[in-house]
């Protein structure tokens, strides 16, 4: 097995194990996630490599962060969407929350829009190079070089790389 199949396989036995202990069928999941439950059975199986947005999409169904099914996997772990990449650098937990840390690319001409996060969450966005138009769908804003911005992650927000590719930090907090 390759490394990607080998991610796939453990991602799937992860999102697996989270739906078994809360007492989800698979097709209240797919319900949950929007996600068809062929594709869902076949990530869980392995068979499929998950994308950015079917990850979230089944975290935030199963009420987890994203990094519950990401880490302790063999570094570095790295999941793609339609504009974006990310590694995960670091998941750090404290009683009142879970923060993840996420080195990013965001791909230069692609918009990649997020669903909401469970209720609480913000995301907070270092730019390394480029300018990013992140944020919520009302009011994103232009992060250029050294400079860093919030949103709230509890409702839909994007990811843009208008002029170039984006390399940034992602920090995402989630509270318990």
């Amino acid at each position: 097995m390759d490394l990607a199949a080998d991610l796939a396989a453990d991602v799937g036995a992860r999102v697996r194990e989270l739906r078994e202990a809360q007492g989800l069928s698979l097709s209240e999941l797919a319900r949950r996630s929007t996600l068809g439950k062929g594709t869902l059975s076949e990530l869980e199986s392995g068979r499929r490599n998950p994308t950015l947005e079917t990850l979230y999409a089944l975290t935030t169904a199963l009420g987890v962060p994203l990094s519950t099914v990401l880490h302790d996997l063999a570094p570095p772990v790295k999941v793609s969407g339609h504009a974006v990449e990310a590694v995960l650098l670091d998941r750090f937990e404290a009683d009142a929350s879970v923060t993840e840390t996420y080195r990013i690319r965001i791909h230069s001409g692609a918009t990649q829009h997020s669903a909401a996060h469970a209720p609480g969450t913000t995301e907070h966005l270092v730019v390394l190079t480029g300018t990013a138009r992140v944020g919520t769908l009302a009011e994103p804003a232009l992060i250029g070089p050294g400079a860093h911005g919030s949103w709230p992650a509890d409702v839909p927000h994007l990811y843009e790389a208008p002029d170039g590719d984006v390399e940034a930090v992602l920090i995402v907090r989630h509270p318990r």
